[in-house]
C-alpha cells in the first residue's frame, strides 16, 4: 500500500514537528544549563576578586616554603 503524494507530506510534516519540538526540549534545557553556569561562574570571579582585594594572594617568593609545610 502506498501513500498519496498528500499522505507522504502530512507524514513528513509530523516527523518533522516531533524533530522540532524535541530540539525545543534540549535547547530548552542548555539555556537552563548556561544560565546556572553563568552564575556560577559569576559568583567565582566574584570570590577570587574579593580575595586579591584581601591580599590573601598567597605568592610564594624565591626559596620561601609554603605554609602547609
Amino acid at each position: 500500500m502506498t501513500d498519496t503524494p498528500i499522505q507522504a507530506l502530512e507524514t513528513e510534516v509530523a516527523h518533522l514537528t516531533r524533530t522540532v519540538d524535541e530540539l525545543n526540549d534540549v535547547v530548552a534545557k542548555q539555556d537552563t544549563e548556561l544560565r546556572r553556569l553563568t552564575r556560577l561562574v559569576d559568583m567565582l570571579v566574584e570570590r577570587e576578586t574579593a580575595r586579591e582585594a584581601e591580599g590573601g594572594g598567597g605568592m610564594i617568593l624565591g626559596d620561601e616554603r609554603p605554609p602547609h609545610y
